[in-house]
């Protein structure tokens, strides 16, 4: 029983990129404004006001669904989910119940086996947010907490899953993949605040299922459930029952911690909206006009760019990374297509990441130009590195930014040739330096010209052709023996 099947299903709530809010005229963007300062008596649900609902952010939500394969339903109806909490000001939530815009539906990843599957959806449903607690002191110890209105009523769609998914992992990918959709159809803002939140439910297979409520980012869903897996094996491990219960993931310990017993549907008392007529769509969804998704631009990269799958699956799982790629390879620098796949999927990824930066901070053009020093041979791909790196740090610090053909010239990281002396020179000082491998290389080891291959690239601070140099040094070496 303790290596029981995991078992996951997702709510995921995405907040719609609209001017206003979903109910009442009120900015969504408050980034920049103080709390409770974007509010008015409909999203503060004060007697006597009527909603009235935002057509944009409908289209929205239909676009969704059809992105995810999802069937609209010709009427849909609001209601009302009637529960208090501080941050629910009118201690009721307009939300969709039995009657969601869209069921059914399903997003493919990339299993756990390396296989692509598909997990099914239940349902999509649009609601509005509720406002923001903001902890004075922190969540566990806070000596009180106020609310910030502003968030209340911003428009959202719940994203409901089936219980497909086999493991954490599967669970940030499914994330990852519904994020990167979300911002090709152009609905979703990744980098504002609390934009994304994700109630996770997770079981061994015959046991109680867990809900862990309001993980706010893609790692923290991986890490809450990852957790909660070792959590419950260990009480099953010890003859304990795993509670059906509500948990909160407490992001700064990394562990998940009990907050109820988990409700049932009739505790909410839902009941139809009664200040909102029923939504009629179904002359709408065949107007609603989807552009390139994911999936579609990955087989694109593939077929147009000869990128590999690998490749092609990780430029096109960020809209701006895939138009970064495209910029890059548009015009006279299609020959780079291979090359650029490769060193922004592998290395820029990576330089990126270290440094907490975007992809759209880095100028196109000045990679591009590192790319040209590659192709050309002018550098090495050690040199490539070291060049991309400078043009990230004067990125980083604001400063003027070197042409890469500057920074080979400044630093001298041109490509030693074999030729020209100075590449034999170094290979015969790392020769002298080191009788010890030259014997252990002469007695068959080939581990010893390795590693006078790499003290050379030492010498020549990555400068040398790889190939040439290893070439050069097995010549040099056979040429002593005689």
């Amino acid at each position: 029983m303790i290596d029981a099947e995991v078992i996951v299903g997702l709510e995921v709530h995405c907040q719609l990129d609209t001017k206003s809010k979903l109910f009442c005229g009120c900015s969504t963007d408050y980034r920049d404004d103080g709390p409770n300062t974007h509010v008015c008596p409909i999203c503060l649900g004060l007697p006597g006001t009527m909603p009235g609902i935002n057509k944009r952010a409908i289209e929205y939500a239909i676009k969704v669904a059809k992105s995810l394969n999802c069937t609209v339903i010709p009427e849909s109806e609001f209601a009302r989910k009637n529960y208090f909490y501080p941050d629910l000001d009118k201690a009721y939530q307009i939300t969709q119940y039995d009657k969601p815009l869209a069921e059914g539906g399903y997003i493919e990843i990339e299993g756990d086996d390396g296989k692509e599957r598909k997990i099914q959806l239940t349902r999509i449903h649009v609601e509005e947010d509720p406002g923001r607690l903001v902890h004075m002191g922190n969540a566990e110890r806070g000596r009180y907490s106020l609310v910030d209105y502003n968030r209340a009523g911003i428009p959202l769609i719940e994203i409901v899953s089936e219980p497909d998914m086999q493991s954490p992992k599967e669970a940030r990918k499914f994330l990852n993949k519904l994020r990167a959709t979300l911002e090709y159809l152009g609905v979703f803002d990744s980098e504002k605040e609390g934009s994304l939140r994700v109630d996770a439910n997770i079981s061994l297979r015959g046991n109680n299922r867990v809900e862990i409520k309001n993980i706010s980012s893609y790692k923290g869903v991986e890490k809450a459930l990852t957790f909660e897996v070792t959590r419950q094996k260990n009480l099953i491990r010890r003859g304990l029952t795993v509670e059906r219960e509500t948990r909160h993931y407490i992001e700064t310990r990394g562990i998940t911690q009990s907050a109820r017993s988990k409700e049932m549907e009739n505790d909410y008392r839902y009941f139809p909206e009664p200040d909102l007529r029923p939504l009629h769509v179904q002359s709408w969804v065949k107007d609603i006009a989807l552009p390139e998704l994911p999936d579609a631009r990955r087989e694109r990269f593939v077929t147009q760019y000869s990128c590999s799958l690998n490749h092609a699956r990780t430029l096109t799982g960020e809209l701006k990374m895939a138009n970064f790629f495209e910029t890059v390879v548009a015009g006279d620098q299609k020959n780079l297509c291979s090359l650029a796949a490769t060193w922004i999927a592998d290395t820029l990824a990576g330089e990126l990441n270290y440094r907490n930066m975007g992809i759209d901070t880095v100028d196109p053009k000045l990679f591009a130009g590192v790319l040209v020093l590659l192709k050309n041979g002018t550098i090495t791909d050690k040199s490539g590195i070291e060049v991309l790196r400078v043009v990230l740090d004067e990125h980083l610090k604001g400063e003027m930014v070197e042409t890469p053909d500057a920074i080979v010239k400044r630093l001298n990281l041109a490509k030693t040739a074999g030729d020209d002396g100075a590449l034999l020179a170094a290979i015969r000082q790392v020769i002298a330096e080191n009788p010890k491998a030259v014997e252990d290389y002469k007695a068959g080891k080939s581990g010893a010209l390795n590693f006078l291959v790499g003290q050379t690239m030492k010498k020549t601070r990555g400068c040398a052709d790889p190939g040439e140099l290893n070439q050069l040094m097995v010549t040099t070496l056979k040429t002593m023996e005689h």
